[in-house]
């Protein structure tokens, strides 16, 4: 008789542990909850902010000096990110406009040559028109990489011989 008690117990204990986190009582996010007056999301308190976002500001504001790096980060970012709409080129003509989109508008157009990078970065970050934004997707620095690429993309189309150093325009201008 010394164990009846203790098997009850035990088997109070055991049906405890019927639920699992599958079947817990739980609120959607945007369902009224009688523990909170606004619903289940809260607004952060005043003052706060979010982890990384001082890190993300910062990058967001330095634009990084250019260099080899730089450009090769940009190309490669380009060429997932922005050339299926706006072609390998920068010219508008990516694959989705064989698939029946509209042509996004090409780098190589005057207003964009003009526009400053920040306008890009600006543009990749919020979106524009069609495009929609890729703040979620890409990171500040590879933005500034994707700027620059865009940037010697237009140079590659509108550059003189002027633009090229003297020691290199040389080796063009000696060369058949």
């Amino acid at each position: 008789m010394n164990r009846l008690p203790l098997i009850i117990v035990l088997a109070a204990l055991l049906a405890a542990c019927d639920q699992n986190m599958d079947v817990q009582p739980r609120y959607s996010e945007y369902s009224k909850a009688p523990l909170f007056r606004g619903g289940v999301l809260r607004r952060p308190p005043p003052n706060t902010v979010a982890r990384d976002d001082l890190e993300r500001e910062k990058a967001t504001g330095t634009k990084p000096a250019l260099s080899a790096e730089l450009l090769e980060r940009g190309r490669e970012r380009f060429g997932i990110f922005c050339s299926p709409c706006h072609g390998a080129g920068g010219d508008g003509n990516g694959i989705i406009v064989e698939r029946g989109m509209p042509r996004p508008t090409s780098y190589h157009d005057d207003r964009l040559r003009a526009a400053d990078d920040q306008y890009l970065f600006d543009v990749i970050t919020n979106g524009h028109g069609a495009m929609y934004s890729y703040a979620a997707r890409v990171p500040p620095g590879d933005r500034w990489a994707i700027v620059a690429y865009i940037r010697a993309l237009q140079l590659s189309r509108h550059a003189s011989l002027d633009d090229v150093p003297a020691d290199e325009r040389a080796k063009l201008e000696s060369s058949p």
